[in-house]
């Protein structure tokens, strides 16, 4: 690896800087009572609409030109998992209740916790920084605003805003340019192998690391990170070593 200096570092957002799974887990149970409550069901059946419904946001495939909002498509991934496990009618409203209570509750639990507000702030002092954070533009907007990120960054850049997201070079061809360095000059970190460290590895960064909170080891067949660290926390100990 070149031991150039490293001028840039490159943040994922979900699950990297936020708890995002932790807050999507809450909002999920959250409005699992909801339907407890609004229609009687028991916890077996409230679980298998909240279950069909993670599916289908895992699945989700998203696009503008359709002519449907993001908000439209996932009150139908709500309106769909409940008559998929219900049949029958259902009142219209009230997939579009639980899709508002399960939105503004995965909100509502996100933000910057201020050890990591201090981390952006003492790194900015030396680095520039740029957010890259893959997902539909208006869902990760919404995020950013949410927890008032944009100040800590010199750049973000929202992968659905661009015809190619991670891990695809052409966008991290534009963080560069962006912040007028080059990849050697750049760290990635994030917690995908499959999309922050793959594509950090594609655009030959200086260094990738990986966020791995749960400690596993890298999965056989996988790209390997040039570090592992369990916190975006650790990440001073490795830029040190890279110095």
């Amino acid at each position: 690896m070149d031991d150039k200096t490293v001028k840039a570092i490159l943040f994922d957002l979900d699950n990297t800087l936020i708890e995002t799974s932790r807050a999507g887990a809450v909002a999920i149970q959250k409005t699992s009572e909801f339907l407890k409550t609004t229609l009687g069901l028991d916890d077996k059946t409230t679980s298998s609409i909240c279950d069909k419904f993670k599916h289908k946001l895992f699945h989700e495939s998203f696009d503008p030109a359709a002519g449907r909002s993001i908000d439209d498509v996932r009150v139908g991934h709500w309106e769909e998992s409940i008559q998929e496990t219900l049949g029958g009618s259902l009142t219209p409203s009230l997939a579009a209740q639980c899709y508002t209570l399960w939105k503004s509750s995965r909100l509502e639990l996100l933000s910057l916790s201020p050890q990591i507000c201090d981390l952006l702030k003492n790194l900015r002092r030396r680095y520039k920084l740029l957010l890259l954070t893959n997902g539909e533009a208006q869902t990760q907007k919404e995020k950013v605003d949410a927890v008032r990120c944009e100040e800590f960054f010199d750049a973000v850049v929202i992968g659905g805003e661009h015809p190619e997201q991670k891990p695809y070079v052409s966008i991290f061809t534009l963080c560069f340019q962006k912040l007028e360095v080059e990849a050697q000059d750049c760290v990635m970190v994030g917690d995908s192998l499959d999309t922050d460290i793959q594509g950090g590895f594609n655009a030959r960064m200086q260094a990738t690391v990986w966020i791995s909170s749960a400690g596993g080891a890298v999965p056989d067949g996988s790209v390997k990170p040039d570090y592992t660290i369990p916190t975006v926390l650790d990440l001073p100990q490795v830029l040190d070593q890279l110095k």
